[in-house]
């Protein structure tokens, strides 16, 4: 899996490759496989405060480096000289401030590699790649931990294999839905809309929003899931979730092959669409992916097992 990754991020291009995680982290589950459910699902939650730990820490120090740069600015207005230290100060978050702004020459460069050949794409995402490799190992570690215990836990279950009953489905349909939307809101809201404004934001609030990320993201995994078990035991729509079972038989090579449509169909090497299309137009290029391996994922499981 790891290999894999490694062939889809510096092979076929593609920047926001999940594989090499996944099998990276998969070497650390794998002593946990005969572990209780419900510890896995406490390990899970486990790895997700001392995600939420990094989080507070992280922003505690830029509201540090925020509290820094106003008091050598009032310094300055005072008309003091300012240290080396209150300089550093100013000048750290003026960095930050600056990254928060749209960079318009850097775009526009960018969306010219991006319409380039194949060679100058593959050189342009080596740096990148393996940034966000380094980063997302690092970083990252504890958010993928942490679903995936409560993954594992939740399958010791039979969440996962349509064994629990229709009540308790129906229960965390409502809660993970019930609970999750509007936490989902408030995270939106805040943690996007609001930091438009870094500065008021950091200045406004003690702690981020994005603390919410977790709590959100498991509350609405478990809607989603038991939704889809609520309409397969209802046998309302046989057809789809017979095609959504074909697809997800197969989903590392969906996965892999959604890396080669859409960078064939939006890199310059191919049909050269990147930056072309406005923001609702990519959703007819998503239906029309969707549509394509539902239709490809049954047609070869007619003739293949897998």
């Amino acid at each position: 899996l790891v290999a894999f990754g490694l062939l889809n991020a510096y092979i076929l291009l593609w920047e926001g490759d999940i594989l090499f995680y996944y099998g990276l982290f998969g070497m650390l589950l794998y002593p946990f496989r005969k572990v209780a459910a419900s510890w896995l699902i406490l390990l899970g939650l486990f790895c997700i405060s001392v995600g939420m730990m990094k989080n507070v820490w992280w922003y505690q120090q830029t509201r540090e480096t925020r509290a820094n740069y106003l008091s050598a600015i009032a310094a300055e207005k005072e008309k003091k000289k300012l240290t080396a230290k209150q300089e550093e100060a100013k000048s750290a978050w003026e960095n930050i401030m600056k990254s928060q702004k749209p960079d318009t020459a850097a775009t526009k460069k960018n969306v010219e590699t991006l319409r380039s050949g194949y060679g100058t794409i593959f050189s342009h995402f080596i740096p990148i790649n393996s940034g966000n490799e380094t980063w997302g190992t690092y970083h990252g570690i504890w958010d993928m931990l942490s679903m995936m215990f409560i993954g594992m836990g939740l399958f010791g279950l039979g969440f996962f294999s349509n064994k629990l009953s229709t009540g308790t489905y129906a229960m965390c349909l409502l809660v993970g839905y019930g609970l999750g939307i509007p936490i989902g809101y408030i995270f939106f809201k805040g943690g996007f809309v609001e930091t438009l404004d870094f500065a008021r934001y950091v200045d406004a609030y003690s702690s981020p929003h994005w603390l919410l990320y977790h709590g959100r993201r498991v509350l609405l995994c478990l809607g989603h899931v038991s939704l889809v078990l609520l309409i397969y035991r209802s046998r309302l729509v046989p057809w789809l979730m017979k095609g959504l079972a074909n697809v997800g038989q197969m989903a590392f090579t969906n996965y892999l092959m959604q890396s080669i449509i859409c960078t064939l169909f939006f890199f310059g090497y191919g049909l050269g669409n990147y930056n072309k299309l406005s923001f609702h137009q990519l959703y007819y290029v998503v239906g029309a992916v969707w549509i394509f391996q539902l239709i490809f994922s049954a047609i070869w499981l007619k003739y293949f097992q897998f």
